[in-house]
């Protein structure tokens, strides 16, 4: 990568280097990659250099129409790509190892909290649907905004929003959104069932029409295809036991995009092999997201020995 050019006088890059955080966030949340983001932000970082800055009044919104824009081009051929994919695609997770609160600054920088599950279930929008959805409903731009970035009419952008919120609750995939605790619970439980191979406390867990999602991206062995039923998915579970649960491999909690989940990761250095995300309804697991493709966890932090 080419180094960046010195900063003007003007210091232009004050207002992107202070919106970098958010950016990225959309960027993130819009691609469901971070390698695709940080493209998305090294673009919008040279067009933010050319623009003519005297004449704009809202760097932010600027600068959020410029990366909506950019991201909806990458959508399309992103889209192209992931037909292609072995197996399914899952996005890439993001990982920390802690609970403790956010600042309101931090959330006001992130957006809301947007689950794995939902992440997945946004693959399903058309790119026009899934940018009016995460602008408005994630961070809180307004339709007028949205249209701008988007070529479409205020009216336009607000169906595609109600449009993309009705195919998620039409498509009966649960995204995310249970009690914590009541979240927390079910993946303590599904963790000791499965370091234990004990099927019937696996399927205790599990809701009967539970649904098992595995990326490992024709690197590592996994699902090619979604697995669905309790008892099919407790049994998987447990074949996998010998390879999660060898003397060299750890099972530990972590916060997966906001919500409780787990990761496999190996003893000797507390290297992340594997994420599991979690959805839940009435206290049972609904749908499981397993992401094993070693090059999207590249990103995520050690476990701490």
């Amino acid at each position: 990568m080419t180094a960046e050019p010195a900063a003007a006088p003007d210091q232009a890059p004050d207002a992107f280097e202070a919106n970098r955080r958010y950016l990225g966030s959309v960027a993130y949340r819009l691609l469901g990659s971070f390698t695709d983001a940080e493209d998305v932000l090294q673009d919008a970082w040279l067009r933010w250099r050319s623009a003519d800055r005297d004449t704009v009044d809202d760097p932010r919104a600027f600068l959020t129409t410029v990366v909506t824009r950019l991201c909806y081009d990458q959508l399309g051929s992103a889209r192209a790509r992931r037909e292609a994919y072995y197996g399914e695609w899952l996005p890439e997770p993001s990982v920390s190892y802690a609970d403790g609160p956010d600042s309101p600054a931090d959330l006001a920088e992130r957006g809301e909290s947007v689950s794995l599950a939902l992440l997945a279930v946004l693959e399903q929008l058309t790119p026009a649907e899934r940018a009016a959805l995460v602008l408005h409903d994630v961070f809180a731009v307004g339709f007028e905004s949205i249209a701008t970035a988007l070529d479409r009419t205020p009216d336009a952008t607000r169906q595609l929003a109600s449009r993309a919120r009705r195919r998620i609750k039409d498509g009966g995939r649960h995204t995310g959104g249970a009690d914590p605790a009541e979240h927390r619970r079910a993946v303590a439980a599904f963790a000791s069932a499965s370091t234990r191979g004990d099927i019937l406390g696996l399927m205790e867990v599990l809701d009967p029409d539970v649904v098992w999602h595995a990326d490992g991206g024709g690197i590592v062995r996994a699902s090619a295809r979604p697995v669905r039923g309790a008892e099919k998915v407790a049994r998987l579970v447990a074949g996998l036991v010998g390879k999660w649960f060898t003397p060299a491999y750890g099972l530990g909690t972590a916060t997966v995009n906001g919500e409780p989940g787990l990761v496999w990761y190996e003893k000797a250095t507390g290297t992340v092999t594997g994420v599991v995300a979690f959805a839940l309804a009435d206290g049972r697991i609904t749908e499981a997201y397993v992401v094993a493709n070693p090059e999207k966890l590249t990103r995520i932090t050690p476990v701490e020995l």
